[in-house]
């Protein structure tokens, strides 16, 4: 049984169908529970009927902080794990991981083996100084209800034993498996028609990036590079509450006109090969969902050295890092790329390659099934 808090657009909620869908294909039996999507996210539910993975809604499964509705989900999913007898929960998000470990202790003799997959974390960098003790006090807590401790990078494993989450031999490295085949298309011709969709002009160098407009994120430091590279476009997929400050600061630069917000985008997979290079300027990463893809597709990435970024992109190889804010610096990478077609080539062909390699559905499911297979001693 996989528990996530909701399904909404983005790596964490990708990687549970996949796998989800991948378990299914090897015979073993698979739920997802997930919770409720909050206003003003796209929702990822329908990739659930897709892949056929059976998938149950929580609605008391939500976001925010409610002692009312998590004490309602932990009841919901102890009465679903003692129904259901999984061999193996597998919590996955914060939420999502602390009220399913609480469920798991709830049910008893019904308890299975726990997992929980941090594919990133709150515990630095989102909140005041006092809320992440708490968080980290939380995960700490419910560490011990926990059989085995997942994370998507190494940085991740190694901020988790910075905060002393739990000890490093009950953490082990799983990293994102995906089809990227599926997932991505580098059409010459559908990256043309997505050109022409936003108006790009000859020798424009388009600029793209994907996410939530959060503070997180820094999408401001999308536009500041932006505005630093002559002859760019800077086409942004997704939405938030950073969007007006987004289109204000793009005002105050007076590069309104090359900044393209398409909001949230159901396909994509398919705008990737439209951009000449892509673009993150993160304060933090799990493992950066949006980098593998667009390397995947053949585009070169430029991104700050963040989480685990730097297991996605190849520093020189496949693109290149700069330090968190280094607004200078990053223009400077892109206006490289901008100069070497044949640089953009070589990197997005590597990229490409080892992506691929890197990050399989199936490498992913192998390495949970030797993470179940040590819980239950088979």
């Amino acid at each position: 049984m996989h528990v996530i808090a909701r399904l909404n657009v983005g790596g964490a909620a990708l990687s549970v169908l996949e796998l989800a869908a991948e378990q299914r294909r090897r015979g073993h039996t698979v739920l997802v529970v997930a919770g409720t999507i909050p206003p003003g996210e796209a929702s990822m539910e329908h990739l659930a009927r897709e892949l056929d993975v059976p998938y149950v809604r929580l609605p008391s499964l939500k976001r925010e902080l409610s002692p009312h509705d998590d004490l309602a989900a932990a009841w919901a999913l102890r009465k679903l794990i003692r129904h259901e007898r999984p061999d193996i929960l597998h919590t996955h998000t914060a939420k999502a991981g602390t009220t399913g470990r609480i469920a798991a202790l709830l049910a008893g003799r019904a308890r299975p083996g726990v997992v929980h997959t941090f594919h990133g974390h709150v515990l630095s960098g989102y909140f005041d100084s006092r809320r992440e003790r708490g968080f980290r006090l939380i995960e700490r807590l419910v560490a011990y209800a926990t059989d085995r401790i997942v994370a998507v990078s190494d940085q991740v494993r190694d901020d988790l034993i910075r905060f002393k989450v739990a000890p490093p031999s009950k953490i082990t490295v799983v990293q994102y498996g995906f089809d990227l085949d599926a997932r991505v298309s580098s059409s010459p011709k559908t990256a043309r028609e997505k050109r022409a969709k936003i108006n790009v002009a000859e020798g424009d160098f388009v600029i793209g990036w994907a996410g939530r407009l959060s503070e997180i994120k820094r999408p401001l430091d999308l536009v500041r590079v932006a505005a630093r590279v002559a002859g760019s476009r800077l086409v942004l997929a997704g939405d938030g509450e950073l969007r007006s400050a987004v289109e204000q600061l793009a005002t105050e630069l007076e590069i309104d006109d090359r900044v393209c917000l398409l909001g949230y985008v159901a396909d994509m997979g398919s705008w990737y090969g439209a951009f000449d290079t892509f673009l993150l300027t993160s304060a933090n990463e799990g493992a950066p969902v949006v980098a593998i893809e667009a390397l995947a597709a053949g585009v070169p990435v430029v991104a700050t050295d963040a989480g685990g970024t730097r297991n996605v992109v190849d520093d020189g190889e496949t693109g290149f890092l700069a330090p968190v804010g280094a607004v200078d610096e990053l223009a400077a990478k892109l206006t490289r790329l901008r100069d070497d077609p044949e640089l953009r080539t070589r990197f997005g062909a590597a990229g490409a390659e080892r992506m691929r390699a890197r990050f399989s559905t199936i490498r992913m499911a192998d390495g949970f099934d030797r993470v179940y297979s040590q819980i239950l001693g088979r």
